[in-house]
């Protein structure tokens, strides 16, 4: 019993023991030196760096490679602990313009919206789809869908015709 309890004492301690992963691009401190400003193109930062891990979309030809250490306890959401951006920034002819360093102090929290936008009708469940998929019956069971139309979204169906019957 004393062992019993004991064994489980410490898988509980183990199962709370914070996991460290650090996840990304891991800094070079030697390569990012070897780059030069004017002289190196893409290819050569490329061969030193390795693939980034994006590219810049808008305004720019810039290389973002990211680098971040995040902490999670047991079955808590994992916390970024830190985060390291080097942006590399070419000119139109593929040469580096820029490097830059950015960290956690140098990003902005964003306000995700959580409103979910409305819609006629109704969600059915995987299972009322399924048995709604019947072969030869018409789509809702003859019972004219929702609020009596056959049509979901309230028209009158296809122009000709196509009131719902099967050749």
């Amino acid at each position: 019993m004393r062992r019993t309890l004991l064994a489980l004492t410490a898988l509980l301690v183990m199962g709370c023991t914070p996991v460290t992963n650090a996840r990304g691009y891991l800094p070079d401190p030697d390569a990012e030196k070897s780059i030069g400003i004017g002289k190196d193109t893409k290819t050569s930062v490329q061969q030193r760096l390795g693939f980034p891990s994006t590219e810049a979309t808008f305004n720019g030809d810039a290389w973002y490679y990211i680098s971040s250490v995040e902490k999670e306890i047991a079955f808590f959401h994992p916390t970024v602990q830190s985060r390291a951006i080097l942006a590399v920034y070419f000119d139109k002819d593929g040469k580096v313009t820029d490097m830059k360093h950015y960290s956690l102090r140098d990003g902005h929290v964003v306000a995700f919206e959580s409103r979910v936008t409305p819609t006629k009708g109704r969600e059915l469940t995987f299972l009322q789809q399924l048995f709604n998929a019947t072969p030869g019956v018409p789509v809702g069971g003859g019972q004219g869908g929702v609020g009596g139309s056959p049509n979901p979204g309230g028209g009158g169906g296809p122009p000709g015709g196509g009131g719902g019957s099967y050749p």
